[in-house]
């Protein structure tokens, strides 16, 4: 889940830096206060990367994606970037979860490797 999930995250921080550079040309907004938003998301996204295995990361992606969408409040295509990206991670957080399902179900099948192999039984 790790990487398909911090892929996403990166893909999604390049989104914050391109939609607040255009924001500052195309918005009313402050160029301060879409600096400041974006800097705190894109920092968000970046952290959530590190930390996306421990409980609660994925609903913070979540309210990340939801404040996304959000900003098409200011610049009306991130409705439709923000559902892609929103669409992408659901995509990451499900099938990621099933890839660790299937590593940890071959892991438990395998045979370890540092159990030495049975002699074979001496005959006399």
């Amino acid at each position: 889940m790790r990487i398909l999930c911090s892929s996403t995250l990166i893909g999604e921080a390049l989104l914050i830096l391109f939609a607040g550079l255009v924001a500052m040309q195309l918005s009313d907004v402050s160029t301060g206060t879409i600096w400041t938003v974006s800097g705190v998301a894109m920092l968000l996204c970046v952290l959530l990367c590190g930390i996306i295995e421990r409980p609660g990361a994925v609903a913070v992606g979540w309210a990340l994606q939801i404040g996304l969408i959000a900003s098409g409040l200011v610049l009306p295509t991130m409705y439709v970037l923000g559902a892609v990206f929103a669409a992408l991670w659901w995509c990451s957080v499900r099938y990621g979860r099933r890839i660790d399902e299937i590593k940890a179900a071959r892991a438990a099948a395998a045979p370890s490797a540092g159990t030495p192999a049975a002699a074979p039984a001496a005959t006399a």
